[in-house]
Protein backbone atom coordinates (compact mmCIF):
# COMPACT_ATOMS: atom_id res chain seq x y z
CA UNK A 1 0.00 0.00 0.00
CA UNK A 2 1.20 3.51 -0.84
CA UNK A 3 0.45 5.98 1.97
CA UNK A 4 0.93 9.74 1.88
CA UNK A 5 1.54 11.30 5.31
CA UNK A 6 0.73 15.00 5.75
CA UNK A 7 1.66 17.38 8.54
CA UNK A 8 -0.10 20.64 7.71
CA UNK A 9 0.58 23.80 9.69
CA UNK A 10 -1.00 27.20 9.36
CA UNK A 11 1.38 28.15 6.54
CA UNK A 12 3.27 24.93 5.78
CA UNK A 13 2.87 21.33 4.59
CA UNK A 14 5.34 18.55 5.42
CA UNK A 15 4.85 15.24 3.65
CA UNK A 16 6.31 11.76 3.19
CA UNK A 17 5.25 9.01 0.79
CA UNK A 18 5.63 5.45 2.12
CA UNK A 19 5.52 2.06 0.44
CA UNK A 20 4.25 -0.25 3.19
CA UNK A 21 5.02 -3.39 1.19
CA UNK A 22 8.71 -2.49 1.22
CA UNK A 23 8.98 -2.16 5.03
CA UNK A 24 7.62 1.39 4.94
CA UNK A 25 10.28 2.63 2.54
CA UNK A 26 10.19 6.41 2.09
CA UNK A 27 9.74 7.05 -1.62
CA UNK A 28 9.77 10.85 -1.36
CA UNK A 29 9.40 13.64 1.17
CA UNK A 30 9.28 17.39 1.23
CA UNK A 31 8.18 20.69 2.68
CA UNK A 32 6.08 23.62 1.47
CA UNK A 33 6.50 26.87 3.39
CA UNK A 34 5.03 30.39 3.39
CA UNK A 35 1.60 29.27 2.15
CA UNK A 36 -0.67 32.27 1.66
CA UNK A 37 2.18 34.78 1.49
CA UNK A 38 3.48 36.63 -1.53
CA UNK A 39 6.10 33.99 -2.31
CA UNK A 40 6.23 30.37 -1.14
CA UNK A 41 9.04 27.81 -0.97
CA UNK A 42 8.85 24.17 -2.06
CA UNK A 43 11.49 21.51 -1.28
CA UNK A 44 11.01 17.99 -2.68
CA UNK A 45 13.43 15.09 -2.04
CA UNK A 46 13.34 11.89 -4.09
CA UNK A 47 15.81 9.06 -4.82
CA UNK A 48 18.57 10.95 -3.04
CA UNK A 49 17.97 14.06 -5.15
CA UNK A 50 16.57 17.48 -4.20
CA UNK A 51 14.21 19.77 -6.10
CA UNK A 52 13.66 23.35 -4.88
CA UNK A 53 11.55 26.17 -6.24
CA UNK A 54 10.00 29.43 -5.14
CA UNK A 55 6.50 30.31 -6.30
CA UNK A 56 3.26 31.65 -4.81
CA UNK A 57 1.25 29.05 -2.88
CA UNK A 58 -2.09 30.77 -2.25
CA UNK A 59 -3.71 28.10 -0.08
CA UNK A 60 -3.47 24.51 1.18
CA UNK A 61 -5.46 23.11 -1.75
CA UNK A 62 -2.91 24.50 -4.20
CA UNK A 63 -0.14 23.23 -1.93
CA UNK A 64 -1.58 19.72 -1.99
CA UNK A 65 -1.82 19.90 -5.79
CA UNK A 66 1.87 20.87 -5.92
CA UNK A 67 2.77 17.87 -3.74
CA UNK A 68 0.79 15.45 -5.91
CA UNK A 69 2.14 16.95 -9.12
CA UNK A 70 5.70 16.57 -7.84
CA UNK A 71 5.08 12.97 -6.79
CA UNK A 72 3.82 12.11 -10.30
CA UNK A 73 6.14 14.34 -12.34
CA UNK A 74 8.14 12.61 -15.11
CA UNK A 75 11.46 14.00 -13.84
CA UNK A 76 11.12 14.32 -10.06
CA UNK A 77 8.20 11.98 -9.36
CA UNK A 78 8.16 8.52 -7.79
CA UNK A 79 4.69 7.29 -8.86
CA UNK A 80 2.87 7.45 -12.19
CA UNK A 81 -0.56 8.72 -11.10
CA UNK A 82 -2.57 9.97 -8.13
CA UNK A 83 -4.48 6.69 -8.15
CA UNK A 84 -1.42 4.88 -6.79
CA UNK A 85 -1.92 6.64 -3.44
CA UNK A 86 -4.06 4.21 -1.43
CA UNK A 87 -4.54 6.27 1.74
CA UNK A 88 -3.57 9.52 3.47
CA UNK A 89 -2.51 10.01 7.10
CA UNK A 90 -2.93 13.46 8.64
CA UNK A 91 -1.41 14.90 11.81
CA UNK A 92 -3.87 16.68 14.09
CA UNK A 93 -2.28 18.79 16.81
CA UNK A 94 -5.18 18.59 19.27
CA UNK A 95 -7.96 16.10 19.90
CA UNK A 96 -9.39 17.68 23.03
CA UNK A 97 -11.31 15.19 25.15
CA UNK A 98 -13.02 13.73 22.08
CA UNK A 99 -10.28 11.59 20.58
CA UNK A 100 -8.26 9.02 22.50
CA UNK A 101 -6.91 7.22 19.45
CA UNK A 102 -6.37 7.65 15.74
CA UNK A 103 -9.46 7.42 13.54
CA UNK A 104 -10.60 7.52 9.94
CA UNK A 105 -11.85 10.87 8.67
CA UNK A 106 -15.62 11.29 8.56
CA UNK A 107 -17.83 14.40 8.51
CA UNK A 108 -18.45 13.85 12.24
CA UNK A 109 -14.71 13.72 12.94
CA UNK A 110 -14.16 16.98 11.05
CA UNK A 111 -17.00 18.57 13.04
CA UNK A 112 -15.41 17.57 16.36
CA UNK A 113 -12.00 18.79 15.20
CA UNK A 114 -13.54 22.17 14.42
CA UNK A 115 -14.77 22.31 18.03
CA UNK A 116 -11.20 22.11 19.40
CA UNK A 117 -9.81 24.88 17.18
CA UNK A 118 -9.94 27.25 20.17
CA UNK A 119 -7.59 24.95 22.09
CA UNK A 120 -4.91 25.10 19.38
CA UNK A 121 -5.74 28.06 17.12
CA UNK A 122 -2.30 28.17 15.51
CA UNK A 123 -2.23 24.49 14.52
CA UNK A 124 -5.64 22.82 14.14
CA UNK A 125 -6.98 25.12 11.36
CA UNK A 126 -4.01 24.18 9.17
CA UNK A 127 -4.48 20.49 9.98
CA UNK A 128 -8.14 20.66 8.97
CA UNK A 129 -7.31 22.66 5.85
CA UNK A 130 -4.95 19.90 4.75
CA UNK A 131 -7.65 17.23 5.15
CA UNK A 132 -10.18 19.26 3.19
CA UNK A 133 -7.66 20.09 0.48
CA UNK A 134 -6.88 16.39 0.06
CA UNK A 135 -10.60 15.61 -0.13
CA UNK A 136 -10.86 18.05 -3.04
CA UNK A 137 -7.81 16.78 -4.89
CA UNK A 138 -8.00 13.05 -4.10
CA UNK A 139 -11.62 12.43 -3.02
CA UNK A 140 -11.59 8.62 -3.25
CA UNK A 141 -8.59 7.97 -0.99
CA UNK A 142 -9.46 7.09 2.63
CA UNK A 143 -7.92 9.46 5.16
CA UNK A 144 -6.85 8.87 8.74
CA UNK A 145 -6.20 11.47 11.41
CA UNK A 146 -3.52 10.94 14.07
CA UNK A 147 -3.75 13.09 17.18
CA UNK A 148 -0.72 14.52 19.00
CA UNK A 149 -2.68 14.42 22.26
CA UNK A 150 -3.99 10.83 22.05
CA UNK A 151 -1.01 9.14 23.74
CA UNK A 152 -1.55 11.28 26.84
CA UNK A 153 -5.23 10.42 27.44
CA UNK A 154 -4.13 8.11 30.30
CA UNK A 155 -2.88 11.06 32.38
CA UNK A 156 -4.87 11.07 35.67
CA UNK A 157 -6.83 14.07 36.99
CA UNK A 158 -4.17 14.83 39.62
CA UNK A 159 -1.79 15.60 36.74
CA UNK A 160 -4.12 17.17 34.21
CA UNK A 161 -6.25 19.48 36.36
CA UNK A 162 -5.16 23.10 36.83
CA UNK A 163 -5.69 25.11 40.00
CA UNK A 164 -8.56 27.02 38.40
CA UNK A 165 -12.22 26.85 39.41
CA UNK A 166 -13.46 23.41 38.35
CA UNK A 167 -16.32 24.95 36.41
CA UNK A 168 -13.89 26.20 33.75
CA UNK A 169 -12.72 22.64 33.13
CA UNK A 170 -16.36 21.54 32.84
CA UNK A 171 -17.40 24.43 30.59
CA UNK A 172 -14.35 24.91 28.39
CA UNK A 173 -12.20 21.81 28.78
CA UNK A 174 -9.31 23.77 30.29
CA UNK A 175 -6.84 21.11 31.44
CA UNK A 176 -3.48 19.58 30.55
CA UNK A 177 -3.63 17.58 27.30
CA UNK A 178 0.01 17.22 26.30
CA UNK A 179 1.60 16.98 22.85
CA UNK A 180 4.38 15.11 21.02
CA UNK A 181 2.44 11.96 21.90
CA UNK A 182 3.32 10.24 18.62
CA UNK A 183 7.02 10.75 19.31
CA UNK A 184 6.91 9.78 22.99
CA UNK A 185 5.02 6.58 22.20
CA UNK A 186 7.36 5.64 19.38
CA UNK A 187 10.67 6.20 21.16
CA UNK A 188 9.54 4.59 24.42
CA UNK A 189 8.80 1.35 22.58
CA UNK A 190 11.98 1.63 20.51
CA UNK A 191 14.21 2.36 23.51
CA UNK A 192 12.73 -0.55 25.46
CA UNK A 193 13.79 -2.87 22.63
CA UNK A 194 17.25 -1.28 22.65
CA UNK A 195 17.77 -2.46 26.23
CA UNK A 196 16.25 -5.87 25.42
CA UNK A 197 12.92 -5.28 27.10
CA UNK A 198 9.54 -5.93 25.48
CA UNK A 199 7.35 -2.84 25.56
CA UNK A 200 4.14 -4.78 25.21
CA UNK A 201 3.34 -8.49 25.02
CA UNK A 202 -0.26 -9.21 24.13
CA UNK A 203 -2.41 -7.33 26.62
CA UNK A 204 0.41 -6.79 29.10
CA UNK A 205 2.54 -3.62 29.12
CA UNK A 206 6.13 -3.49 30.27
CA UNK A 207 6.71 -2.58 33.91
CA UNK A 208 9.38 -0.07 32.88
CA UNK A 209 9.22 3.43 34.31
CA UNK A 210 10.29 5.67 31.45
CA UNK A 211 11.07 9.38 31.14
CA UNK A 212 11.01 10.50 27.52
CA UNK A 213 12.63 13.85 26.64
CA UNK A 214 11.60 15.15 23.21
CA UNK A 215 13.95 18.11 22.88
CA UNK A 216 13.86 20.34 19.83
CA UNK A 217 12.47 23.69 18.77
CA UNK A 218 9.31 22.37 20.41
CA UNK A 219 10.15 20.42 23.55
CA UNK A 220 8.33 18.29 26.09
CA UNK A 221 8.99 15.54 28.60
CA UNK A 222 6.66 12.65 29.41
CA UNK A 223 6.53 10.33 32.42
CA UNK A 224 5.50 6.85 31.22
CA UNK A 225 4.67 4.01 33.61
CA UNK A 226 3.66 0.55 32.35
CA UNK A 227 3.36 1.91 28.82
CA UNK A 228 0.97 4.69 29.82
CA UNK A 229 1.59 8.42 29.95
CA UNK A 230 1.21 9.61 33.54
CA UNK A 231 2.28 13.23 33.12
CA UNK A 232 3.80 15.55 30.54
CA UNK A 233 5.10 19.09 30.50
CA UNK A 234 2.97 20.63 27.74
CA UNK A 235 -0.52 21.60 28.80
CA UNK A 236 -3.76 22.79 27.23
CA UNK A 237 -1.57 24.43 24.61
CA UNK A 238 1.99 23.87 23.42
CA UNK A 239 3.21 26.89 25.42
CA UNK A 240 3.48 25.23 28.83
CA UNK A 241 6.48 23.37 30.20
CA UNK A 242 10.08 23.63 29.04
CA UNK A 243 11.65 26.71 27.50
CA UNK A 244 11.56 26.07 23.74
CA UNK A 245 12.97 27.58 20.57
CA UNK A 246 10.62 30.56 20.54
CA UNK A 247 7.92 29.48 23.04
CA UNK A 248 7.89 30.73 26.59
CA UNK A 249 7.39 27.59 28.70
CA UNK A 250 6.36 27.81 32.37
CA UNK A 251 5.85 31.44 33.36
CA UNK A 252 4.03 33.24 36.16
CA UNK A 253 0.58 34.08 34.69
CA UNK A 254 0.67 37.29 36.68
CA UNK A 255 3.69 38.43 34.70
CA UNK A 256 1.69 38.00 31.50
CA UNK A 257 -1.34 40.00 32.63
CA UNK A 258 1.09 42.65 33.92
CA UNK A 259 2.76 42.82 30.49
CA UNK A 260 -0.57 43.06 28.70
CA UNK A 261 -1.52 46.01 30.87
CA UNK A 262 1.85 47.76 30.54
CA UNK A 263 2.18 47.26 26.78
CA UNK A 264 -1.51 47.60 25.96
CA UNK A 265 -1.55 44.24 24.15
CA UNK A 266 -4.61 42.26 23.12
CA UNK A 267 -4.68 38.46 23.09
CA UNK A 268 -3.23 38.17 19.57
CA UNK A 269 -0.29 40.43 20.44
CA UNK A 270 0.37 38.54 23.67
CA UNK A 271 0.30 35.21 21.84
CA UNK A 272 2.72 36.52 19.24
CA UNK A 273 5.23 37.20 22.02
CA UNK A 274 4.58 33.88 23.78
CA UNK A 275 4.80 31.70 20.66
CA UNK A 276 7.28 33.55 18.44
CA UNK A 277 9.48 35.89 20.49
CA UNK A 278 10.15 34.03 23.73
CA UNK A 279 12.09 30.92 24.76
CA UNK A 280 15.65 30.60 23.53
CA UNK A 281 15.26 33.36 20.94
CA UNK A 282 13.89 35.71 23.58
CA UNK A 283 16.51 35.04 26.26
CA UNK A 284 19.45 35.00 23.85
CA UNK A 285 18.41 38.17 22.06
CA UNK A 286 17.54 36.62 18.71
CA UNK A 287 19.36 33.27 18.51
CA UNK A 288 17.20 30.12 18.31
CA UNK A 289 19.36 27.28 16.98
CA UNK A 290 20.97 25.42 19.90
CA UNK A 291 24.25 25.04 17.98
CA UNK A 292 24.50 28.82 17.63
CA UNK A 293 23.57 29.33 21.27
CA UNK A 294 26.30 26.90 22.32
CA UNK A 295 28.80 28.74 20.11
CA UNK A 296 27.74 32.03 21.71
CA UNK A 297 28.14 30.52 25.16
CA UNK A 298 31.67 29.34 24.37
CA UNK A 299 32.47 32.82 23.05
CA UNK A 300 31.35 34.34 26.35
CA UNK A 301 28.04 35.85 25.22
CA UNK A 302 26.02 36.43 28.40
CA UNK A 303 22.56 36.07 26.88
CA UNK A 304 23.44 32.89 24.98
CA UNK A 305 24.94 31.50 28.17
CA UNK A 306 21.72 32.27 30.02
CA UNK A 307 19.60 30.67 27.29
CA UNK A 308 21.74 27.53 27.30
CA UNK A 309 21.69 27.21 31.08
CA UNK A 310 17.97 27.87 31.42
CA UNK A 311 17.15 25.17 28.88
CA UNK A 312 19.41 22.59 30.55
CA UNK A 313 18.19 23.48 34.04
CA UNK A 314 14.49 23.14 33.16
CA UNK A 315 15.06 19.71 31.61
CA UNK A 316 17.19 18.48 34.51
CA UNK A 317 14.65 19.75 37.05
CA UNK A 318 11.76 18.03 35.28
CA UNK A 319 13.60 14.71 35.09
CA UNK A 320 14.02 14.87 38.86
CA UNK A 321 10.37 15.77 39.37
CA UNK A 322 9.14 12.87 37.25
CA UNK A 323 11.47 10.44 39.02
CA UNK A 324 9.84 11.54 42.27
CA UNK A 325 6.33 11.27 40.80
CA UNK A 326 6.90 7.69 39.55
CA UNK A 327 9.04 6.58 42.52
CA UNK A 328 12.00 5.97 40.27
CA UNK A 329 12.99 5.56 36.65
CA UNK A 330 14.34 2.59 34.69
CA UNK A 331 14.85 4.19 31.30
CA UNK A 332 15.65 7.79 30.34
CA UNK A 333 15.30 8.73 26.64
CA UNK A 334 16.78 11.65 24.72
CA UNK A 335 15.15 12.33 21.35
CA UNK A 336 14.19 15.19 19.00
CA UNK A 337 16.55 17.47 17.10
CA UNK A 338 18.41 18.63 20.21
CA UNK A 339 18.09 15.38 22.14
CA UNK A 340 19.50 13.33 19.26
CA UNK A 341 22.23 15.67 18.03
CA UNK A 342 23.26 18.26 20.62
CA UNK A 343 25.67 16.15 22.65
CA UNK A 344 26.80 19.27 24.54
CA UNK A 345 23.25 19.91 25.78
CA UNK A 346 22.82 16.27 26.82
CA UNK A 347 26.14 16.59 28.65
CA UNK A 348 24.90 19.63 30.58
CA UNK A 349 21.58 17.98 31.43
CA UNK A 350 22.91 14.59 32.49
CA UNK A 351 26.02 15.49 34.45
CA UNK A 352 25.97 15.33 38.26
CA UNK A 353 22.91 13.06 38.46
CA UNK A 354 24.65 10.02 39.92
CA UNK A 355 22.76 10.41 43.20
CA UNK A 356 19.58 9.52 41.25
CA UNK A 357 21.19 6.47 39.69
CA UNK A 358 21.94 8.20 36.37
CA UNK A 359 25.51 7.51 35.29
CA UNK A 360 26.46 8.51 31.75
CA UNK A 361 29.53 7.56 29.74
CA UNK A 362 30.29 11.15 28.78
CA UNK A 363 32.97 10.15 26.27
CA UNK A 364 30.38 8.05 24.43
CA UNK A 365 27.73 10.75 24.82
CA UNK A 366 30.00 13.34 23.27
CA UNK A 367 30.50 11.13 20.19
CA UNK A 368 26.82 10.34 19.66
CA UNK A 369 24.98 12.48 17.10
CA UNK A 370 21.88 11.54 15.14
CA UNK A 371 22.02 7.82 15.89
CA UNK A 372 20.54 5.31 18.33
CA UNK A 373 22.84 4.57 21.26
CA UNK A 374 22.89 3.50 24.90
CA UNK A 375 25.04 6.13 26.62
CA UNK A 376 24.72 5.09 30.26
CA UNK A 377 27.52 3.20 32.01
CA UNK A 378 27.15 -0.54 32.72
CA UNK A 379 26.70 0.23 36.43
CA UNK A 380 24.01 2.90 35.98
CA UNK A 381 20.71 2.00 37.68
CA UNK A 382 18.90 4.08 35.07
CA UNK A 383 19.54 3.15 31.46
CA UNK A 384 20.04 6.26 29.33
CA UNK A 385 19.31 6.01 25.62
CA UNK A 386 19.54 8.31 22.61
CA UNK A 387 16.70 7.22 20.30
CA UNK A 388 15.96 8.79 16.93
CA UNK A 389 12.26 9.54 16.55
CA UNK A 390 10.12 9.06 13.43
CA UNK A 391 6.65 10.53 13.85
CA UNK A 392 5.82 10.21 10.15
CA UNK A 393 6.49 6.45 10.25
CA UNK A 394 4.09 6.06 13.18
CA UNK A 395 1.46 8.02 11.28
CA UNK A 396 1.87 5.74 8.26
CA UNK A 397 1.60 2.64 10.46
CA UNK A 398 -1.52 3.99 12.18
CA UNK A 399 -3.09 4.81 8.82
CA UNK A 400 -2.38 1.34 7.45
CA UNK A 401 -3.91 -0.31 10.52
CA UNK A 402 -7.07 1.79 10.30
CA UNK A 403 -7.56 1.26 6.58
CA UNK A 404 -7.01 -2.49 6.83
CA UNK A 405 -9.35 -2.72 9.81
Amino acid sequence: MIILVLNCGSSSIKYQLFDTEKEFQVLAKGLLERIGLEMGCFTHRYHGEKHYEERPIPNHTEGIRMVLNALTDEKIGVIKSFDEIDAVGNRMAHGGEYFRQSTLVTPEVIEKCNEVVELAPLHVPGNIAGIKAMQEVLPNAPQAVIFDTAFHYTIPPKAYLYGLPYEYYQKYGIRRYGFHGTSHGYVSEKAARMIDREYRTGRDWTDLKIISCHLGSGASIAAIDHGRSMDTTMGMTSLEGLVMGSRVGDTDPGALTYLMEKEGWDRAQMEQVLYKKSGLVGISGGVQDMRDIYAGKKAGDEQCTNAFNVFAYRVKKTIGAYMAAMNGCDLLIMTGGIGENAWFMRHAILEDMEFMGIEVDMELNDKTMGEDAIISTPTSRVRVVVATTNEELVMAQETLALVEK
